[in-house]
């Protein structure tokens, strides 16, 4: 698996921005087409207007065994850098936990569809998000949940590695080796369901933010935010992000800074977390 891992991040770490590197931006989207389809799934392209160009949100489906229309679940990342990053952290990381949970849930029969989404442009305003869920509402379609996979490599066990960012209400601790867990009061339930699936493989802090996290700005710096001012749930996976890593939107973003033990742990938790709410029968 460490290999599988290397393999991706290898591939996928470089600067990925749409003014300054366009050709990696692209090269990245069909990678992850690419693998998407290895995985079996299947490959569409959310197409989207933004910044005087066109751009691709990639998604990749599995279906569930008896599909009657019952509503997806969302697993996310982005795929986009800022400008002079090569985005390790942020993102390659998520990238790697979507394509591995894809890749092991290739043979697992479902009772839920999952959509394998990976986002442009979220270092942009959210615009790829955004755009998918202004999709959705416009469509009509509903969804059971999303999961935003946002900076999940990097760790450490010194203490003081972690910091608090200002204003959060829970304890946070001291040392930076648990996933935090964002969600706001609509997704109170999911929060807590990812919260029990995951807590075996990974130490986790859940948050639940009122509203839709305007008092603690800092929750709101991902994709998860499309889908709260939508009324959707959605609950961001993050290591922290700056509150964690020196190297956040630096070029120093690099793989060698990644802890890939810890990454492991993190695809196993989001594994079992996809597992519990997308192929366990749901109580009646």
């Amino acid at each position: 698996m460490a290999d599988e891992f290397t393999t991706h991040l290898t591939a996928l770490a470089r600067e990925r921005h749409p003014d300054t590197s366009p050709v990696a931006l692209r090269e990245t989207s069909l990678y992850l087409s690419q693998q998407f389809t290895r995985s079996g799934l299947a490959v569409t392209a959310h197409r989207f207007e933004a910044l005087g160009q066109i751009h691709d949100n990639v998604i990749g489906t599995k279906p569930a065994a008896n599909d009657t229309g019952t509503a997806p679940l969302i697993l996310a990342a982005h795929y986009d850098t800022v400008i002079g990053s090569p985005g390790a952290d942020d993102n390659a990381s998520g990238l790697v936990v979507l394509l591995e949970v894809a890749r092991r849930l290739k043979q697992t029969v479902l009772t839920r569809p999952v959509q394998f989404i990976a986002f442009c442009l979220e270092e942009e305003d959210l615009l790829g998000s955004r755009a998918y869920v202004a999709h959705l509402t416009e469509t009509g379609q509903s969804i059971h949940g999303a999961i935003v996979l946002e900076c999940v490599s990097y760790a450490s066990d010194l203490e003081g590695s972690q910091k608090t960012p200002p204003g959060v209400p829970v304890a946070v601790p001291s040392i930076g080796n648990f996933l935090a867990l964002i969600g706001n009061q609509t997704s109170a339930s999911l929060t807590t369901a990812l919260t029990q699936a995951m807590a075996s493989s990974i130490p986790i802090v859940p948050l639940i933010v009122p509203g839709n996290g305007e008092q603690l700005p800092d929750t709101r710096r991902s994709d998860h935010t499309a889908f709260w001012e939508q009324g959707f749930a959605g609950v961001m996976v993050t290591d922290t992000a700056n509150f964690r890593n020196p190297h956040y939107h630096r070029s120093t973003d690099t793989v060698d800074t990644l802890n890939l033990k810890f990454l492991a742990s993190v695809a196993d938790a989001v594994t079992n977390a996809v597992l519990a709410l997308a192929a366990t029968p749901e109580r009646p």
